[in-house]
């Protein structure tokens, strides 16, 4: 019995007592479905629930006379083998073996479907993250963002929802303009501008812009500096795409800050929001009124000199969001970001959007990897293609998901390179390639999941255990979506692969493989479907935070 089976069994017992006249409580108040969850205490039982607690005052009866009630309608329920009332009205449930046990063929069969639900359904969403200036490499901060942005896609993308992750190119602007600059200094020997760009990257790509153009040094000023600055980009951007593909993290959409200007988006942006009656004029400016909308000050859109500012793209961006069809916009943003919040939220308001369901900036706090050596060719950075070829893509992502984004975070390289235990994400891929390898031998000893399943051969205690945390992964996913937090999923996979390892190591009774001079019983085939679900689940949760399932380790 699944945990949504048995919220459909107490929503029934609820319509029973209606229906006959024991409650009190008109038939549309009764929930579609009751919510459980697992009790801190394994000797509570499987599940538990309040749902006594929150009818009772409505249904003019006291919370536990209704939870008594219902304890002796479920007692009745097939798969369920017990049924207390603790406390002023909690129902503690223990399922029977047979039907816990279940669960292991549910998982198997589900496959990678197994976790997946429809929490998010309907919901569509452009999930923008990392957006780095084209200017040099990928650093450490934008590792971060790569790894949590990423995984968030693919937990909301489980949970139902339809999602475009978009990278947001800051291709335009004078830093374009020293980046030219600079590149071009580089590949004629001449001196960088203040404020220009420093690192090894830079002469590397006036390399290859020499080679695609080498005719570059003979150019005029100004035509050599729009040469170097367009073929640096060109390049620097493929890097980027490159490094980002490198580290399993894909982008349906890569959208130009250009185009916004060169599309006349801007100023149509600004007209838009005119005629909402948020713009006004002053000094020569134009301006967006934010301040009605918790902003701490009004916004220039346009300069007295007719230029756009960076805040006048922003808008004009919220807008193109909202016209491709994403009523749910989601930004992650850098820890140096915290006063875009208020700007962000007041755009949509400008927009016509709801600031708190349309719109949400979530905001990274810094990382360091101890023991990183800074990036000779970027200069005072690590770069993210450093990390991965020192600490591996698995190790570095998995690291970064398992911890909340808005908590700082100091990670030490050498302890993720460690085969052991006490490093998370082996202890994690060590527990699947644990499940291959115990499958693969108890196959080779005949021992077959076609041949049968008899789920109430699960009746250890290591095992209810074990079941217990498998049925929590939907929840988890869906819970991880709804709050926008990857880290549940890996801080679940670790306390899986916990239960996992106890289970198979609890007692040498309960065995998946028999020994050679052994017959294979119902014992050995409902063990190898309860390790192979295992697997699954492993397998699933790994693959939502982009990290590989390794078969051996």
């Amino acid at each position: 019995m699944t945990p949504t089976e048995l919220s459909e069994a107490l929503s029934a017992a609820l319509a029973a007592a209606v229906a006959d006249g024991t409650l009190a409580l008109p038939a549309d108040a009764v929930p579609a479905s009751v919510h459980v969850e697992r009790p801190r205490q394994r000797e509570h039982g499987d599940w538990a629930t309040n749902v006594a607690l929150q009818l009772a005052k409505k249904a003019g009866t006291t919370p536990r006379a209704l939870a008594e009630d219902l304890a002796a309608r479920l007692g009745a329920a097939p798969g369920i083998k017990s049924v207390g009332v603790a406390g002023p009205g909690f129902l503690n449930i223990t399922l029977d073996a047979a039907a816990a046990g279940e669960l292991a063929r549910t998982i198997v069969e589900a496959g990678s479907a197994y976790g997946r639900g429809e929490a998010l359904t309907g919901q569509v969403i452009n999930l923008e993250y990392i957006s780095a200036n084209p200017t040099g490499p990928l650093h450490i901060g934008h590792t971060r963002w790569a790894a949590l942005g990423d995984s968030l896609a693919r937990i909301l993308r489980a949970a139902g929802a339809e999602v475009t992750a978009e990278y947001y190119i800051n291709d335009a602007g004078a830093q374009m303009d020293r980046f030219g600059e600079s590149v071009l200094a580089r590949a004629t020997d001449g001196e960088i501008p203040e404020g220009g760009y420093r690192g090894e990257y830079v002469k590397e790509l006036a390399a290859k812009v020499l080679a695609d153009h080498p005719e570059l040094p003979g150019l005029p000023r100004d035509e050599a500096i729009a040469v170097a600055r367009e073929s640096g980009y060109a390049h620097q951007l493929a890097e980027i795409r490159d490094v980002l593909e490198n580290f399993g993290v894909h982008f349906d959409v890569w959208f130009s800050e250009r185009d916004l200007h060169s599309s006349g988006a801007v100023e149509k942006a600004v007209a838009r929001l005119r005629e909402q009656g948020h713009v006004f004029d002053q000094e020569g400016a134009v301006w967006l009124r934010t301040t009605d909308f918790t902003d701490d000050k009004d916004r220039v859109m346009i300069r007295a000199n007719g230029e756009p500012t960076y805040f006048a793209a922003d808008a004009a961006y919220y807008l193109s969001k909202k016209d491709r069809g994403f009523p749910g916009k989601i930004y992650l943003l850098g820890a140096d970001h915290h006063g875009y919040i208020n700007r962000l939220k007041a755009i949509a308001a400008c927009a016509g959007d709801d600031p708190e369901t349309n719109i949400e900036v979530l905001i990274g706090q810094l990382v360091n990897v101890g023991g990183a050596k800074l990036s000779k060719r970027a200069g005072n950075i690590i770069e993210l293609r450093d990390l991965v070829e020192w600490i591996g893509s698995d190790a570095v992502r998995y690291s970064l998901a398992r911890y909340p984004a808005d908590t700082p975070l100091e990670l030490q390289g050498e302890d993720m390179l460690k085969q052991t235990n006490d490093n998370p994400v082996f202890y994690v891929q060590y527990a699947h390639s644990r499940t291959v390898q115990i499958g693969t031998k108890a196959v080779e000893r005949g021992v077959a999941r076609a041949d049968g399943f008899d789920p109430a051969q699960l009746s250890h205690a290591s095992e209810a255990a074990l079941i217990g945390r498998l049925t929590e992964f939907p929840r988890i996913v869906a819970q991880a979506a709804e709050l926008r937090e990857p880290h549940r999923v890996a801080r679940y996979l670790e306390a899986l692969a916990g239960d996992f390892h106890s289970w198979y190591n609890d007692d040498e009774k309960l065995r998946v493989t028999p020994y050679p001079d052994e017959e294979v019983t119902d014992a050995h085939r409902a063990r190898l479907w309860l390790n192979d679900a295992v697997r699954t689940v492993l397998a699933n949760g790994l693959d939502l935070l982009g990290v590989s399932a390794p078969e051996r380790m």
